[in-house]
């Protein structure tokens, strides 16, 4: 039968600012629908490489594939498939949380950005605050207001950089609720995070970076819970 290429494959993937190496021959795949949780520490590359996934950085060298599209040979398909959550929740303050959305939504050419802006509001529990300024909203109604944001153009790849940094408990909890029920409707995950609870309860691949290369990936259902803590603290120890 023939072989069936990864919804993500990503290999000898380096990255270099002039003399510093952020990303070191970094190779990995993920299956469609799966949900990938990279931990690392401060560093390590975490970062730098959602940033190229998302074509935000141009890689040194290597190549990524999301989807069939090949970054290099078709950018604009490549990034027609992504949504990116990051430390930026690139929302506009004086904007309410419907007028943020209608305009990404028209951004990306969405056919009715109103009804669009409604539908996703619903579906991070916003809609009852889809008429306040976005500068009112906590950082969980903003991270969870940016989720929406990176789904306008209904990606086949979301990618979160650190999402869950700054928010409460409470907060939190509805992250990966969120986060769960993407999940559940088949969207394909890539999260840095350094929340080893919640990534864990998540992910269906887990992996780590530590000085720019990738130095453990494997499924989730194939793990240790302890063993892997206890490697992925050394990292953090030698860091």
């Amino acid at each position: 039968m023939p072989m069936v290429e990864p919804f993500l494959r990503v290999e000898g993937l380096c990255k270099s600012y002039g003399g510093l190496t952020a990303l070191e021959d970094v190779g990995l795949t993920l299956e469609a629908g799966g949900f990938l949780c990279l931990f690392g520490p401060n560093g390590a590359g975490k970062s730098t490489l959602l940033k190229v996934l998302a074509t935000l950085l141009p890689p040194t060298a290597g190549s990524v594939r999301v989807a069939g599209f090949d970054l290099e040979e078709h950018p604009e398909a490549f990034r027609a498939q992504l949504g990116l959550v990051s430390h930026q929740s690139f929302l506009y303050d004086d904007l309410s949380a419907r007028e943020n959305l209608a305009f990404y939504a028209a951004l990306y050419g969405v056919p009715d950005p109103s009804v669009r802006a409604g539908e996703l509001l619903e579906r991070v529990d916003l809609a009852h605050r889809a008429h306040s300024p976005v500068r009112e909203f906590s950082r969980g109604m903003q991270q969870r207001l940016s989720i929406a944001r990176a789904l306008v153009n209904d990606p086949s790849l979301l990618l979160l950089d650190e999402p869950y940094t700054g928010l409460d408990a409470h907060a939190a909890i509805r992250l990966s609720r969120q986060l769960r029920l993407l999940h559940e409707a088949r969207r394909t995950i890539v999260m840095a995070t350094h929340n080893l609870e919640r990534g864990l309860d998540l992910a269906t691949s887990v992996g780590i970076l530590a000085r720019g290369k990738v130095v453990f990936l494997q499924r989730r259902d194939q793990i240790d819970p302890e063993a892997f803590e206890q490697l992925y603290f050394r990292h953090l120890e030698a860091a």
